[in-house]
């Protein structure tokens, strides 16, 4: 018989996946509850659809083929099917368009969020499961419907609590690449791809990086390799002369297109491409949308195949640092675009689409690493502290008052003494701490101890034993003022005052 003690699994989190508890999931929650809210006023409806869709829905529209998997999450039903984790919110509308467009209004704009998850190499606030806010409008191909997603990714940027300055969305056009590649003889689909996905890191990896990528291949410093285009050589040099034409940030929305053009080499799909970002200045500009709010940049591509015209990315402008106070740059904190074949692929026919996506869990981890979170102002309830198992109808008669009047609050359930308690209340961020001990049952009395009084002016204590014999933020009130009393505390925690 064996006397080894059963091993225990390791207590461990899989890489790119993160437990998020209280402060940090409301803040999202916020994040969400706010941009949808912009979403709703804009005309958009909510839709939700299912978290796995079959692979074959996806096809061949994954985030990373690199990886394991083709970059989702995939698993076979009972009855043989590949079914995958959705990684986005995009393809699952593709799905639901074709199968009721009949049914639906035309275009139909809808709204979604919830988690995702792609089975990619994790980073600083680049997860594997995460969570989108979507918009999407089906069925319009006029560039005031692009206009229009980019003019409200703003407005949400803002709502999110940043401000103009902290945040800007560049605007391209797939088709000016298409067309550099048409005129370059690059016609295999795959070979474009890769080409477009090493463009996309322009911004992370520089010219030096992206040459690489065009070529034959690169590796990075944690010695992953990563395969190229392998591209002609004067193919290459003509891309970087054209992201060279384009890389004054200071340009307006029309010189930036002036200097594109002036680059050459686009043919007619690349000056397509041009006249349709025209016609999104002149809507962006009559929607009184700033010059500093979005930028054209030809840089911005986006990685996933299905785009076919317009694309948008969302990047963060604050300066942020890890828990360390190393910097750390976000970067991309959302993004979308025209992607006009992506219906079509279940009905044959051609629908145009496009929308854009915050990525939530980027963006409030993005937020809290600037110090600008919303989980700064998420407080906890307040805590009816315990004594005594004969009082304890006493106890629960306070905190069913205190929640009746619409104020959170908790009975401490645990089997510590007071000292405890009151830490536990302070982990717990709680606005006060509510003491019915046997002197002020006794007496008709309650003891409200106002925390956030008690941290302010502890931090400037000196003298500690003053400042315990002077109890700081603690009041002695009838009971019948309970509800009134911690009612004014919470109000003031929430003013500031």
């Amino acid at each position: 018989m064996s006397t080894d003690a059963p091993s225990r699994p390791e207590a461990r989190n899989p890489r790119g996946f993160a437990d998020r508890r209280g402060a940090d999931l409301v803040a999202e929650r916020r994040l969400v509850a706010r941009v949808s809210a912009v979403y709703e006023r804009w005309g958009f409806e909510p839709l939700e659809t299912g978290a796995f869709e079959y692979a074959d829905a996806l096809g061949k529209f994954l985030p990373d083929a690199d990886r394991p998997n083709e970059g989702v999450f995939a698993l076979q039903d009972d009855d043989d099917q590949w079914m995958a984790l959705r990684y986005d919110l995009t393809a699952p509308l593709a799905r639901f368009a074709a199968q009721g467009w009949e049914t639906l209004p035309k275009p139909f704009r809808r709204y979604a969020f919830g988690p995702v998850w792609r089975n990619e190499k994790p980073g600083p606030g680049r997860f594997r499961e995460f969570v989108q806010c979507d918009a999407d409008t089906v069925g319009s191909d006029r560039p005031e419907a692009d206009a229009e997603i980019i003019a409200m990714a703003c407005e949400g940027l803002r709502a999110a609590g940043l401000d103009a300055d902290k945040a800007v969305v560049r605007v391209s056009n797939r088709k000016l690449f298409d067309g550099l590649f048409e005129a370059g003889g690059v016609i295999d689909p795959g070979q474009r791809l890769t080409a477009l996905r090493a463009i996309d890191k322009f911004d992370r990896l520089g010219w030096d990086g992206v040459s690489a990528l065009l070529g034959e291949g690169r590796l990075d410093e944690s010695g992953d390799y990563t395969k190229g285009a392998n591209l002609p050589i004067g193919v290459a040099a003509t891309i970087e002369a054209f992201l060279a034409s384009a890389g004054d940030s200071a340009l307006s929305r029309t010189a930036t297109l002036e200097a594109v053009a002036r680059a050459g080499g686009l043919g007619a799909t690349g000056e397509a491409a041009l006249e349709e970002l025209a016609a999104i200045d002149r809507a962006l500009t009559a929607m009184k949308v700033s010059e500093d709010a979005v930028r054209f940049d030809p840089t911005i591509v986006r990685g996933l195949e299905y785009y076919t015209g317009a694309v948008f990315e969302a990047e963060l402008l604050l300066d942020t640092t890890d828990d360390k106070g190393r910097a750390v740059r976000f970067g991309s904190i959302g993004g979308g675009g025209r992607y006009d074949d992506l219906v079509a692929r279940f009905t044959g026919e051609r629908l145009p689409a496009t929308g854009f996506s915050f990525g939530v869990s980027r963006l409030a981890s993005a937020l809290k690493a600037a110090g600008r979170g919303a989980a700064d102002s998420v407080r906890g309830p307040v805590v009816v502290i315990v004594f005594s198992d004969a009082d304890m109808q006493h106890y629960l008669d306070a905190v069913s008052e205190l929640r009746n009047a619409g104020i959170a609050a908790e009975l401490y359930l645990g089997r510590a003494g007071m000292k405890a308690q009151m830490k536990y209340a302070d982990r717990r961020g709680a606005p006060a701490a509510v003491i019915l001990g046997g002197d002020e049952i006794a007496a008709g009395q309650v003891t409200v101890k106002d925390l956030d009084a008690g941290r302010i002016l502890a931090a400037g204590v000196t003298d500690n034993e003053a400042w315990k014999s002077e109890r700081p933020g603690q009041r002695v009130v009838a009971r019948g003022e309970l509800v009134a009393t911690v009612r004014a505390i919470v109000e003031g925690a929430r003013t500031g005052s």
